[in-house]
């Protein structure tokens, strides 16, 4: 199988079969049977049909690269909380695993040893080297995004909050809550001006510099000091980051935004419920900023649900309820490049790692594509093993692991199956005679690779 844009994917499906006998759910429905609470959610990610008129892509699932042995029930490293598998495991494969049933995970942040996690329980944990560090939980708001600058955490919340703990120098387990977006000082002052006031919906008016409806995304622009802001109120929200003081507010898209990535030469990319991936270019104006409309990248039916930026690639790679995942270079003045089609249903998350794309999905795997130059794609491998919707990932580089010519990532995946699972991926093909020499599950069926 190959991408639009020349790549060739090893992984294929008998697609036209599928299509006649089994026809894709629609992506409302997927994830009701996962979790009752994300229902509300999903409605606003898609308010389109997934079943639109594009050729739905292959899964995968059947093809000898799938990571499945790992996952295999009877394992003894699929118990939780963390466990390390053995050493002697496949560069590519699952190394650790771990459920709690305190909630469905919809959010991750790594930096260097730590990883958070955040879920519909309130709680944000944080996890060391695969083991239980640390923890702080929120009022109230289901914990939809979290990003790190520094020794400051910022969470977006369902509840429409964005709020901002910071590591104590004293104990760096312990994090204490120092306020949210916009500060009390500013949302009082700011609320004394009626200038400041917009009309969101019938005889309603908001404070400007406020979400009045869940915070979806968060991005980071750590050489600005800035945080963008994406949320189902239809508006991008700019903050400088050492004051928390919002520098704009923009009306961005005609529905909930889903997705925010701060990108390379001043360029910011919004993608929403409404179909579009939208382009800003930043301009610096004294102490504040000025974001300006570029282009819109993509008009579809269906909803845009993530966005990942390469910015050593200068890539920007979109994942949509219609399962595909389209990308555009900037090498070519942002020219659309290519569709990766690698899931059934919809891409949920994308992360960016090196010359790696992974793309989680509503059909509970994760792809992992390698850009091999230009805009030819390769499918290394499928990961398997969650047995809910892939709802978040994050990826860290695995220095203990990395040789000369061969980089190692840690990715972590977050599931609505309750669960975080911990891989390690090289950017080297998955050696297919190691993984011959492991049992395979009962239901393992290994089909031919071949090339379209």
């Amino acid at each position: 199988m190959r991408n639009e844009g020349g790549g060739v994917v090893l992984a294929e499906r008998e697609r036209e079969r599928e299509r006649n006998v089994f026809p894709r759910a629609k992506l409302s429905a997927i994830l009701r049977s996962d979790c009752k609470n994300d229902e509300d959610e999903m409605n606003r990610q898609s308010n389109a049909s997934v079943e639109s008129g594009v050729t739905q892509p292959s899964s995968g699932e059947s093809s000898p690269l799938v990571m499945s042995p790992w996952n295999h029930p009877s394992s003894p490293f699929s118990k939780s909380p963390w466990t390390n598998s053995p050493k002697t495991l496949p560069v590519n494969g699952l190394i650790g695993s771990m459920v709690r049933e305190e909630g469905h995970v919809y959010s991750l942040a790594a930096a260097g040893n730590l990883l958070y996690t955040g879920s519909d329980s309130k709680n944000i944990r944080v996890w060391k080297n695969l083991k239980p560090y640390s923890g702080f939980k929120s009022n109230s708001g289901l914990v939809k995004a979290i990003v790190i600058s520094g020794e400051k955490i910022f969470t977006g919340h369902q509840d429409g909050k964005i709020r901002v703990w910071r590591i104590s120098p004293k104990n760096p387990r312990i994090h204490k809550r120092i306020g949210s977006l916009p500060t009390f000082k500013d949302f009082l002052k700011g609320s004394m001006n009626p200038k400041n006031y917009v009309k969101v919906r019938r005889k309603r008016t908001v404070l400007r510099i406020k979400h009045f409806d869940a915070v979806s995304c968060l991005s980071l622009d750590l050489d600005q000091g800035l945080l963008y802001s994406g949320s189902w109120d239809k508006t991008l929200k700019v903050w400088r980051i050492s004051d928390s003081k919002c520098l704009e507010s923009i009306r961005a898209h005609d529905d909930a935004i889903n997705a925010v990535a701060a990108g390379f030469e001043g360029l910011v990319f919004t993608g929403s419920a409404d179909g579009t991936v939208k382009v800003w270019y930043r301009q610096l104006q004294g102490k504040g900023t000025k974001h300006f409309f570029l282009q819109t990248l993509l008009t579809q039916e269906s909803a845009v649900t993530s966005l990942a930026v390469n910015v050593d690639s200068a890539v920007i790679y979109c994942g949509s309820s219609d399962g595909l995942v389209n990308f555009w270079e900037r090498e070519k003045h942002l020219i659309h490049g290519g569709v990766l089609r690698g899931h059934k249903h919809a891409v949920l998350c994308l992360a960016t790692a090196g010359n790696l794309l992974f793309s989680g999905s509503a059909d509970k795997s994760i792809c992992v594509w390698k850009r091999e130059g230009g805009a030819v794609h390769v499918c290394l491998s499928v990961l398997t093993g969650h047995t809910g919707p892939v709802k978040c990932l994050a990826v860290e580089e695995d220095q203990e692991s990395s040789g000369k010519g061969d980089k190692k990532w840690i990715l972590y995946s977050g599931s609505l199956d309750k669960s975080v699972k911990v891989w390690r991926m090289s950017e080297k093909a998955p050696d297919l005679h190691q993984m011959k020499l492991l049992p395979a599950p009962s239901n393992y069926t290994p089909s031919p690779l071949r090339n379209s």
